[in-house]
């Protein structure tokens, strides 16, 4: 089976077509600003394919694994927009127009909540009122899957064996801890605004502050709801969300933002290894984690009490997957290059 997977970001389009064995026979990375419509030559010159995946950030309450894609579940689809703005009408427009350019090829979509599907009740539930949404989802699931089944590889050991804090840092980035391969805590919650400090997502707040804003100063939701998107995290401590930038800046700013960052980072690692009683391997995946190894560094200074230490020539050469792990530790530690489309290949075949 030859399979198109489709990952359509916020301000990205990534196309890649495998064969039968998942290796790659063309692949295509373009540019979809904001407010533009799907490119017209997207597919242009790519293999021939059996079935396609799409990435689907949010599938709400209903769609917990790889579902195939019908009238039906396009609209139930649309109905979750607004749970993720920047992604959701993304990868709406590109089931759509891959729908009309591929004359009907069976497609599927794949989605970053149904890995946290099995999150427990005690770490999937919000203590608010029964009248009012209480479920956290969870994002990045693709990508933890993957992460998490390739450091087991890389580790030599069954995944059932394995308690794996996975941390995914992009420009959005969540952590998830991993039991037996099974998702069993998270950082982001209901949306993908809550848990780590990212490029422009302020990541936890306290809501006292944000009510503090609407009712004392008088700030409109939709201008709140702009700020924590866009304006937030790095950007709003450092005028930048661009992780490169940062790290070579001196200036007190750009040290605050990468203290904040890291301060937030270590702690959630931390909680994530308290969910399991324990930790086994940690990954680093995404562009950050897998292209920052003075992040990867400073974030592990701060977690030798959990058996976590790097070796420091590895890691700063790490740039594919790789084991940057100290000999001898009590954690292992890997680098994974992110492979979201091999989750979603995966999933597919399973349909």
């Amino acid at each position: 089976m030859r399979l198109l997977v489709v990952n359509a970001g916020s301000s990205s389009l990534k196309l890649r077509v495998l064969d039968h064995d998942d290796a790659t026979l063309a692949e295509r990375s373009l540019d979809w600003a904001k407010g533009s419509t799907f490119p017209e030559d997207a597919l242009a010159g790519l293999p021939a394919v059996d079935a396609v995946a799409h990435r689907v950030v949010h599938g709400g309450d209903e769609f917990r694994a790889a579902v195939w894609l019908d009238d039906g579940v396009r609209a139930r689809l649309a109905d979750l927009r607004e749970l993720a703005p920047l992604h959701q009408p993304r990868a709406l427009a590109a089931i759509d127009a891959t729908t009309d350019l591929l004359n009907g090829t069976p497609a599927a979509a794949c989605f970053d909540t149904g890995f946290h599907a099995t999150l427990p009740p005690a770490a999937a539930t919000y203590a608010l009122p029964a009248e009012w949404p209480r479920r956290r989802f969870g994002f990045h699931g693709l990508s933890h899957a993957y992460a998490a089944r390739r450091a087991a590889e890389l580790a030599g050991r069954p995944a059932s064996e394995l308690r794996v804090v996975s941390c995914h840092l992009g420009a959005g980035a969540s952590l998830a801890a991993v039991a037996a391969g099974r998702s069993v805590d998270t950082t982001m919650g209901f949306t993908p605004l809550d848990g780590l400090v990212m490029a422009t997502r302020a990541g936890s707040v306290d809501p006292g502050l944000l009510l503090w804003l609407v009712e004392e100063r008088g700030v409109d939701p939709a201008e709140l709801a702009d700020a924590l998107e866009h304006r937030s995290g790095l950007a709003g401590l450092a005028g930048t969300g661009d992780m490169r930038e940062l790290l070579e800046r001196e200036d007190a700013d750009a040290r605050l933002a990468l203290d904040v960052y890291l301060h937030r980072l270590r702690a959630s690692v931390a909680a994530m290894a308290a969910a399991m009683d324990g930790l086994d391997a940690l990954v680093f995946t995404g562009g950050v984690g897998e292209h920052a190894p003075a992040v990867r560094a400073a974030a592990a200074a701060g977690l030798g009490f959990l058996g976590v230490t790097l070796d420091g020539a590895p890691n700063a050469a790490a740039r594919a997957d790789a084991d940057i792990g100290a000999a001898g530790a009590a954690v292992r530690a890997f680098v994974v290059t992110a492979r979201e489309d091999l989750e979603m290949a995966r999933q597919v075949r399973g349909l």
